[in-house]
């Protein structure tokens, strides 16, 4: 078959490259949730040789990832998953990291409810959530292009761009340690969790 393509994915993901390889330097397993076309997979995992890649997504498209990792081939990069939040049970044990990319703007709140309660639930402690994609800050849009991208996925009946406050209050062993931003008004959110939930 054909690869997919997504241009997103080549224009972003050498910045985002750049961020993963500061905060997984310690990670050794990571789960993707969410791989899409798998453009990400194959880029991340060469540069990040000390740890083992395993993508997820619905079962349709996984036969897209799989011709991305077929043309790229990485020891350390995984077969797909098939993990949908609220369908599936969480796919890998002991991760020490998580990445997701552009998937909190498709799902709705309560998804990302429970995405953020899965990782918390099976991230090891002290591991590293990296979240990237739109997000408002202080409840407003950082863009006008923002703005208009919220119209367009509220017509798509996807869930809409998030708030940054409020991802952080969704579990409160997530902590916020650091936010990169990057190009097209995008940017890399980064959780840490703690072993105890502070008082």
């Amino acid at each position: 078959m054909s690869k997919p393509f997504s241009q997103a994915c080549e224009n972003n993901k050498q910045p985002i490259a750049e961020c993963l390889i500061e905060q997984f330097a310690s990670a050794s397993k990571v789960l993707e949730i969410g791989s899409g076309t798998g453009q990400h997979s194959v880029h991340f995992a060469p540069l990040l040789p000390h740890l083992n890649w395993h993508t997820s997504d619905v079962l349709d498209n996984h036969a897209g990832i799989v011709s991305w990792h077929q043309a790229f081939p990485a020891d350390n990069l995984h077969a797909p998953l098939c993990f949908k939040i609220g369908e599936n049970d969480w796919p890998l044990p002991a991760v020490d990291a998580v990445f997701s990319a552009n998937t909190a703007h498709i799902m709705q709140w309560h998804e990302v409810e429970l995405m953020f309660q899965l990782i918390t639930q099976n991230l090891a402690d002290n591991g590293v959530f990296c979240l990237y994609g739109p997000f408002n800050v202080n409840g407003e849009y950082t863009s006008d292009s923002n703005a208009q991208f919220d119209l367009w996925l509220a017509e798509q009946g996807f869930g809409g761009i998030r708030d940054i406050e409020a991802l952080c209050a969704l579990q409160p062993q997530l902590t916020l340690q650091h936010q990169y931003r990057l190009p097209a008004n995008n940017q890399l959110l980064v959780f840490r969790k703690q072993s105890t939930i502070s008082e």
